[in-house]
């Protein structure tokens, strides 16, 4: 009995123990980040999220959630990164009729990831790489990086944007065009689908509103919205009806793929620079 109990007891601090995560910023010890720094993880990631409306079928924290998931993913293809907390604010602007999104403008976005990144500077880091999951910031996010890098490369230091985890959402609406699926601007396949795959069993998504999660819909580039057709106004951009976890995993691995090759690239251009 004491014997079995014992071995309980073990296999549940072992288990523990195996949940300890090597690239989560937020979920290390001191010792364990400064080990880790020493030990040549010296590139943090960056990655803002969002909280905004999601359709009726996802959460509000969609951008955020799936943003934590994916920043340690590329850490931990990476090997040399670390994955800082995920921003969950970005360039937005709240709306009393659909409740759920918490926006900054454009200065402030700007401003809070340029701090952010400098205060991980003087924890040790010699790379900042900003990412975001949200279409909103990218610009600034590009600027606040090629500031920062001008002002540290100086010392060996660089700060980098990763544009092309935002990027493989383009790639992914190439693949839903081949195969006639329909394509979605927001809370649609893409976002309900990576939503399923991440989270579907973690309540991220109300797994019974998918079949009927259905938004105004897409509008080709130039295209006016007609007046005389009945708004939806329910959060979604398209058609989120055919989603899968399958299409999810397919989302995710582009993203997580695209930036660890874009990643790999900027540090290798940077090392070849300082030669």
């Amino acid at each position: 009995m004491r014997l079995a109990a014992l071995v309980v007891c073990l296999f549940a601090v072992g288990g523990w123990a195996q949940t300890r995560s090597t690239v989560d910023l937020e979920m290390m010890t001191w010792p364990e980040l400064k080990a880790a720094i020493q030990g040549g993880k010296t590139t943090v990631l960056v990655y803002n999220g969002g909280t905004e409306t999601r359709g009726p079928q996802n959460v509000n924290g969609g951008h955020t959630l799936m943003g934590h998931a994916t920043v340690v993913a590329i850490a931990e293809k990476l090997g040399n990164a670390i994955a800082a907390p995920v921003m969950p604010f970005s360039v937005n602007n709240a709306n009393a009729n659909l409740p759920g999104t918490i926006g900054l403008t454009g200065p402030v976005f700007a401003a809070v990831n340029e701090q952010v990144s400098e205060q991980l500077i003087k924890n040790g880091f010699k790379t900042v790489v900003l990412m975001g999951d949200h279409g909103g910031g990218q610009k600034e996010l590009g600027d606040t990086a090629k500031q920062l890098d001008e002002k540290y490369a100086p010392q060996g230091i660089h700060v980098y944007f990763c544009e092309d985890v935002y990027k493989a959402n383009d790639e992914f609406d190439k693949y839903l065009t081949s195969k006639n699926l329909p394509l979605s601007s927001h809370a649609g396949i893409p976002d309900t689908s990576e939503m399923m795959y991440l989270g579907g069993d973690k309540g991220w998504v109300r797994m019974e509103l998918v079949a009927t999660a259905l938004g105004d819909p897409m509008r080709k580039p130039g295209e006016k919205r007609d007046p005389n057709a009945p708004r939806m106004n329910n959060g979604i951009s398209g058609d989120a009806r055919p989603s899968t976890v399958a299409l999810g995993k397919m989302i995710f691995d582009m993203k997580v793929d695209a930036a660890v090759k874009e990643i790999r690239r900027l540090q290798s251009q940077g090392t070849a620079t300082q030669q």
